[in-house]
């Protein structure tokens, strides 16, 4: 009797919960749920969410919806939406009919109202339509360990704040549209998975080493460049394919022995790849397809791991003849070379002739590319140099107009139409001079007396030719002997 009063018991204890609400979450909780649901505009998956009333933490578990809870507060948040329907290629920031949430949707709000489920260890929010660049202030979801926002359109950059966040473990923002730099998160960070895959990230030369817990790095299918990113040597799976890295693979790569998937295809990798890539004891994925990697793969005295299972060397511009542990008939390992100007009869290999020909063109595209950074330099130097000469005559012109315009006119050539042997200018000007005189205008130079004897000697005796005409004062003269009188006193 008393075994079944015993069972009884046991049976009814977590309905009991169930139906008295003991664990219920505190009111702040209920209500940021609330509001998150109406910030997500009332999706279908989260129609259970009824009211204040809703046992959250005692709903069943789905693929699109699931909530854990912890002393009355929410610790797991994940919600599965279905957008977007279609794939999307770029973003501008602006929402999309069907796509993205509506105009009226603030990221900032909604952060803001996350932040209110402080005890928050999981949240993952997939394919929700969110839009907007993702505020600083998601670093205060300080328990945080695991963040997927995966599938939405967050754009600009990732907030440097996220490396305050010290409890995260899971990074997973794939498939946004991320567009600035990428920053390298402190080193005291516990990230063991960073995942950053079909974004727009554009950084140059990139440094992951002070991540030492770091295993999984996925930066795939993004616009980064310069070489490949330094990265611990603790990883165990690296995807770097699909981007614009350049330049050999580096040497720190043959360090990564507990590496077990390595992804470097579809860059612009030069040089033979090292033979330890092959070797380590833990690989079992090698993609090397689509680079520029050249050379021949003969001279190695080439072993393959034990765990090997699948090799891609396609598409590149290497030579000689294939290693008897990448033969595909050896073992079970798939392996693809096809593309290349290997020794090998079959297989689509080009003539040995396409692969030097590719190799000699990629070297003068990355000189001419030298080239042209240089030239661009010049050409911009020249270009400044020019304006600052021209910002010069400006200048010049515009402070020196009255005394350009005085010597054009001491210079400009006299015609010989007049009766006295002077231009009609000449005339106008000394009538000008009289006028002004008359007027008593102060802009003359002072004059002073001259003896008959003077004036006489000036004119050749008031000859005809001096004569330039009358004035109210009387007949006015042109000096013909410069040097004996001062030409601003032209008048008697």
């Amino acid at each position: 009797m008393e075994n079944h009063s015993l069972f009884f018991i046991l049976l009814w204890l977590p309905w009991s919960f169930f139906i008295l609400g003991d664990p219920q979450l505190l009111n702040s909780q209920t209500q940021a749920l609330l509001q998150l649901k109406k910030h997500l505009e009332y999706p279908k998956q989260l129609d259970i969410w009824y009211d204040r009333r809703t046992m959250f933490c005692f709903l069943p578990p789905s693929s699109k919806v699931n909530i854990s809870c912890e002393f009355h507060s929410v610790t797991e948040l994940k919600i599965m939406g279905d957008k977007p329907s279609i794939e999307v290629t770029d973003f501008h920031g602006f929402p999309i009919p069907n796509q993205t949430l509506s105009v009226s949707f603030s990221m900032d709000s909604f952060v803001t109202t996350l932040t209110r489920l402080t005890s928050l260890k999981v949240l993952s929010l997939v394919s929700l339509g969110i839009w907007g660049p993702l505020p600083n202030k998601i670093h205060r979801l300080s328990s945080l360990e695991c963040l997927d926002l995966s599938s939405n359109f967050l754009f600009g950059s990732i907030p440097p704040k996220v490396s305050t966040m010290v409890k995260i473990q899971t990074l997973v923002l794939d498939d946004n549209f991320f567009n600035d730099t990428v920053h390298v998160f402190d080193f005291t960070s516990n990230l063991t998975s960073l995942s950053l895959k079909n974004n727009k990230l554009k950084q140059g030369p990139l440094d992951f080493s002070s991540l030492t817990h770091l295993k999984v790095l996925d930066l795939s299918g993004n616009r980064l460049y310069s070489h490949l990113p330094t990265i611990p040597k603790g990883l165990i799976m690296v995807s770097l394919n699909r981007n614009s890295f350049n330049g050999e693979i580096p040497t720190q790569y043959t360090l990564l022995t507990h590496l077990q998937h390595l992804d470097i295809s579809f860059n612009s990798l030069i040089g033979i790849p090292p033979a330890s890539l092959f070797s380590f004891p833990n690989i079992s994925s090698l993609n090397l397809a689509s680079n520029m990697l050249s050379g021949s793969l003969g001279y190695y005295n080439l072993t393959c791991g034990n765990n090997l299972e699948f090799v891609d060397i396609s598409d590149n511009r290497l030579t000689g003849s294939l290693p008897s542990c990448l033969n595909s008939e050896s073992g079970n390992k798939v392996v693809n070379f096809s593309g290349n100007c290997l020794s090998i009869d079959h297989h689509h290999q080009h003539p040995l002739s396409y692969c030097r020909d590719e190799v000699h063109k990629d070297q003068s595209t990355q000189n001419a590319n030298g080239l042209g950074v240089s030239i661009s330099l010049i050409v911009g130097i020249v270009v400044i140099i020019v304006l600052l000469g021209i910002a010069f005559v400006i200048i010049c012109r515009h402070y020196c107009h009255r005394r350009i315009s005085e010597q054009h006119l001491l210079h400009k050539s006299v015609h010989e139409n007049s009766a006295t042997g002077f231009s009609s200018e000449i005339l106008n000007n000394a009538r000008y001079i009289s006028e002004t005189t008359k007027l008593g205008t102060q802009s003359l130079p002072p004059c002073r007396s001259f003896t008959l004897e003077e004036l006489n000697e000036a004119t050749n005796n008031f000859d005809n030719s001096a004569f330039l005409g009358e004035g109210s004062y009387g007949k006015l003269f042109l000096p013909l002997v410069f040097t004996t009188i001062d030409q601003s006193s032209m008048y008697d």
